[in-house]
């Protein structure tokens, strides 16, 4: 059912909107079926907190290129992509299960924080190593690879911590 509705989703023509309520269900969905093949909520959470912290700032980046802009828009934007993200989660229990939980923390929480700062972390380390090369990559797709790389070492480490 739930590969049903994922599979009717993607199929649907729309102009994306970043964390829509379509693209909060789709995450549901996806800790549903991560769920279901046995994988970790830490882990899961670890690929949505860098999703949402990714999606928040680049919707206030969209909105400096619209010009429009709005005092401390950064952080709004960023903190109203989680809301919009975790409270349907939370609304639906999907979050909050006390069995669910590693060093007393929700799991899928601990994952989205995780996520968040590996995210946040590859941010810096770009601009660090573009510092160090006087404004040019260290190697191409830097500023991709970085998030990725560190979303999957957070990842392994998750997994084998929660194994």
């Amino acid at each position: 059912m739930i590969l049903l509705i994922i599979v009717f989703l993607l199929a649907m023509p729309a102009k994306v909107m970043a964390v829509c309520p379509v693209c909060t269900i789709a995450i549901g969905a996806g800790v549903g079926l991560s769920r279901y093949f046995g994988i970790d909520d830490t882990v899961t959470g670890i690929w949505i907190g860098g999703l949402i912290l990714s999606s928040g700032l680049w919707f206030s980046n969209w909105l400096k290129h619209k010009n429009i802009f709005v005092k401390n828009q950064t952080i709004l934007s960023v903190i109203g992509f989680y809301l919009l993200t975790l409270v349907p989660l939370y609304m639906s229990n999907v979050l909050g299960h006390y069995l669910n939980t590693l060093w007393g923390v929700d799991k899928l929480i601990l994952g989205i924080a995780t996520g968040s700062a590996m995210f946040l972390a590859s941010i810096g380390l770009d601009k660090y190593l573009r510092i160090k090369k006087q404004g040019k990559v260290l190697f191409y797709y830097q500023r991709v690879i970085l998030p990725v790389f560190l979303l999957i070492i957070s990842s392994l480490i998750f997994y084998f911590i929660t194994k």
